[in-house]
C-alpha cells in the first residue's frame, strides 16, 4: 500500500504543471515574443520589469547592444538612442537559483551589483559565467526573471542582424530593432 501512495503521489506530482507565471508580449519590429515571468523566483525584479511595462517604458526602444551567440539587450534607449529616465536601482536577485541559460531573461547592470534598472537582456546561448557564484562584486551574477516561451526565432533572428559601431555604442543592430510594445498578455486580449 505504500509503494501504491508513494508511486501515485510521485505520478501527480510530475502528471500536474508547474504555476505559470504572467506573461507578457514583446511586439518588436521583427516578430512578437512572449516572455513568462518568474515572481516567485525574482519578485523585486519582476515589480520592477511590470512597473516599466504598466508605463509603456518599453515602447519605441530600441535593442542597442546585439552580440550573436551571445544576448540582445534593450530597455533603455530611444530610436534616436537618447537614454530614458528610469527609477531608481533595484536589489539583485541573482541568488535565486535561476540560470542564464538559453531563451532566459535577465536584467542588464553595470559592476556595481545592485544597479539594474530598466535595461534587461535575452540569453542566446547557456551563459554560466553570467550566473550567481558568490555574494561578492565578482562573483554575484546577473539576476535571472523570466524566459521566452513563443517567439524564440524572433530573438535569434534579432541576434543575426548586423551592428554597427556608433558613438558610445558598440554592437548597435543597424537597421535598428524596435521594440514596439511591451503589454502584459490579460491586456493583448482586450
Amino acid at each position: 500500500m505504500k509503494r501504491f501512495m508513494a508511486t501515485t503521489l510521485l505520478f501527480l506530482a510530475l502528471a500536474t504543471p508547474a504555476a505559470a507565471g504572467e506573461r507578457v508580449v514583446m511586439e518588436t519590429s521583427l516578430g512578437s515574443i512572449t516572455l513568462e515571468l518568474f515572481s516567485d523566483k525574482a519578485p523585486v525584479t519582476v515589480k520592477n520589469f511590470l512597473g516599466y511595462i504598466d508605463r509603456q517604458f518599453y515602447d519605441g526602444t530600441v535593442f542597442h547592444r546585439v552580440i550573436d551567440n551571445f544576448m540582445i539587450q534593450g530597455g533603455g534607449f530611444d530610436q534616436q538612442l537618447q537614454k530614458k529616465a528610469v527609477e531608481a536601482a533595484i536589489a539583485n536577485e541573482a541568488d535565486n537559483g535561476l540560470k542564464n541559460d538559453k531563451g532566459t531573461l535577465a536584467m542588464a547592470r553595470t559592476a556595481v551589483v545592485d544597479s539594474a534598472t530598466s535595461q534587461f537582456f535575452i540569453n542566446l546561448k547557456d551563459n554560466d559565467f553570467l550566473n550567481h557564484r558568490g555574494k561578492s562584486s565578482q562573483g554575484y551574477g546577473y539576476a535571472v526573471f523570466g524566459r521566452v516561451v513563443a517567439g524564440m526565432e524572433v530573438v535569434e533572428k534579432i541576434g543575426k542582424v548586423a551592428t554597427v559601431r556608433k558613438g558610445m555604442h558598440q554592437n548597435l543592430p543597424q537597421p535598428p530593432v524596435v521594440l514596439k510594445s511591451l503589454r502584459r498578455v490579460a491586456e493583448q486580449k482586450k
